[in-house]
C-alpha cells in the first residue's frame, strides 16, 4: 500500500510537471503531422496538414520555458536539505547516467528511421548500430547530428539541465546573498518585469545563434532557458507571489491570447522580410506572450491542481521514463506505419495509442527492476518506496 502524501507536498507542481511532459508527447506526435516548410522533423507522415500549425506554434513558444521553470522550482526544494557537493553528485547521477544510456540504447532508432527515410542510410538496423557505435562518418543530412556521428535528439534537455543545475549550484553562495528579484513583484510589475530579460536576450542573441541543440554554441537558448530556470528557483516557496499569480491568472491568459492573435496577424499580413524595427517589436511582444502564458499556467495550476489526485503518484513516477521513451516510440511506430498509408485518421490514432501503450508497458517493466530504474532516472525501489516527499522520486524535479 502506498504511503499517503505529506500535507506540505506541492501537488500543483507535481501535477503541472506531469501535464507539461504529457503535452510534450502530444507536441512531438503533432510534429509528425504538421505541414509547412518550417516544420521539418525526423520523420514526416504523408498525411501532414497546415491546419494544426496555430496550436503547435502557440505551444512551441513556451513549452520548454515551462519545463525549465518547473525544473528550477524542483531544484529549489531539493537544495533545502542537501549540501551543494552532494547535490551536484546526485544530479550528475540522475541526469548523466540516463542521458548516456538513452543516447546509446533508446535514441538510435530515431537516426536510423530518419536516415532510411531520407534514403541516406541503408536498411538494416543491426548493421546501422555497428556503424553508429563505431563512430563512423555519415552522408551529409542523413539524420539530425550526422556531423557528430551520433545524436541525443530529444534527450538534449538532460544535458542542458545538468549544465544549468551545476551553474546554479556554483552560483548559490552569491545568489543567497542577493535579494530575490521576484519577491516583491505584484500586479502589473509581476506581469512585465520578468519578461524584460527574455526580451533583451532575444534582441541581442537570437539574430546570431540558431536553435541548433549544440550545448557549446547555443547561447540564445541558454540565455532564455537559464533565465526561466532561475525564475523557478526564485519562485520556490514565495507564497505571496504564488497567490498573486493565482489572482492574475485570467488577466495573464487573456493578455497572452490577445498577444498571440496580434503575432499571427503580423506574420500573416506583413511582407517578408520585414523591417528590423518591426521585427524587434514582434520579438518583444512574443516574449511578453511567453511570460504571460507561464504566469497563467502557474496561476491556474496553483488554483486548481494543488490537491492529491489519485493519478498523481503514478504520474510523478512515470514522467522520467515516459519522457525518455516517447519520441523513440513515435518515430519507430511511424516508421512502420507510414509506408502502409492507413489513412489520415487511422494512422495518427495508431501512432498515438501505440506510443502511450509502449510507454506504459515499458514503464511497468522498468519500475520493477532495480537494474533498469537508475537508467531511466528512477531511484532504486527500496529508496523510492519511502521517499514520496516533493521531488524525491523519479519525476523531472530529480531526474530530468
Amino acid at each position: 500500500m502506498q504511503a499517503a502524501l505529506p500535507s506540505t507536498r506541492r501537488h500543483d507542481i507535481d501535477a503541472l510537471r506531469a501535464i507539461a511532459f504529457a503535452a510534450l508527447i502530444l507536441y512531438h506526435w503533432g510534429m509528425l503531422y504538421v505541414g509547412g516548410d518550417d516544420w521539418g522533423w525526423h520523420l514526416k507522415s504523408s498525411y501532414t496538414t497546415e491546419a494544426i500549425q496555430l496550436p503547435m506554434l502557440a505551444m512551441n513558444r513556451w513549452r520548454m520555458d515551462l519545463i525549465f521553470l518547473i525544473s528550477g522550482l524542483s531544484v529549489h526544494f531539493l537544495l533545502r536539505d542537501t549540501s551543494i557537493g552532494r547535490f551536484i553528485l546526485l544530479r550528475s547521477w540522475r541526469l548523466l547516467l540516463p542521458l548516456t544510456f538513452g543516447m546509446w540504447v533508446v535514441v538510435p532508432i530515431q537516426p536510423y528511421a530518419e536516415g532510411v527515410s531520407n534514403g541516406l542510410v541503408e536498411p538494416g538496423f543491426l548493421h546501422f548500430l555497428v556503424r553508429y557505435y563505431g563512430h563512423t562518418t555519415w552522408p551529409e543530412g542523413a539524420f539530425a547530428g550526422w556531423e557528430h556521428g551520433f545524436t541525443w535528439n530529444h534527450l538534449w534537455y538532460l544535458a542542458y539541465l545538468w549544465t544549468y543545475t551545476c551553474v546554479l549550484a556554483l552560483l548559490l553562495p552569491l545568489l543567497k546573498r542577493l535579494p530575490n528579484p521576484l519577491a516583491r513583484l505584484r500586479g502589473l510589475h509581476l506581469l512585465v518585469w520578468p519578461a524584460v530579460p527574455l526580451m533583451i536576450a532575444t534582441l541581442l542573441l537570437q539574430p546570431h545563434f540558431k536553435d541548433t541543440g549544440d550545448l557549446v554554441h547555443d547561447w540564445y537558448r541558454h540565455a532564455m532557458y537559464f533565465t526561466v530556470f532561475l525564475y523557478g528557483w526564485w519562485l520556490g516557496t514565495l507564497d505571496g507571489v504564488w497567490n498573486e499569480l493565482a489572482r492574475l491568472r485570467r488577466r495573464a491568459l487573456l493578455g497572452a491570447v490577445a498577444l498571440f492573435g496580434f503575432y499571427i496577424a503580423c506574420a500573416t499580413l506583413l511582407p517578408d522580410p520585414i523591417a528590423d524595427a518591426m521585427q524587434s517589436v514582434i520579438w518583444i511582444l512574443r516574449n511578453l506572450y511567453v511570460w504571460w502564458m507561464l504566469c497563467a499556467i502557474l496561476g491556474y495550476a496553483r488554483t486548481y491542481l494543488n490537491r492529491p489526485f489519485r493519478w498523481l503518484p503514478y504520474a510523478t513516477e512515470a514522467v522520467y521514463p515516459w519522457y525518455m521513451l516517447h519520441q523513440s516510440l513515435i518515430v519507430a511506430i511511424a516508421f512502420v506505419l507510414v509506408p502502409m498509408h492507413l489513412g489520415p485518421a487511422v494512422e495518427p490514432a495508431l501512432v498515438l495509442l501505440g506510443t502511450v501503450a509502449g510507454c506504459a508497458l515499458l514503464h511497468a517493466i522498468i519500475r520493477r527492476s532495480n537494474l533498469l530504474r537508475p537508467l531511466f532516472g528512477m531511484k532504486r525501489r527500496q529508496a523510492s518506496a519511502a521517499s514520496m516527499s516533493f521531488a524525491s522520486d523519479s519525476g523531472v524535479s530529480v531526474g530530468a
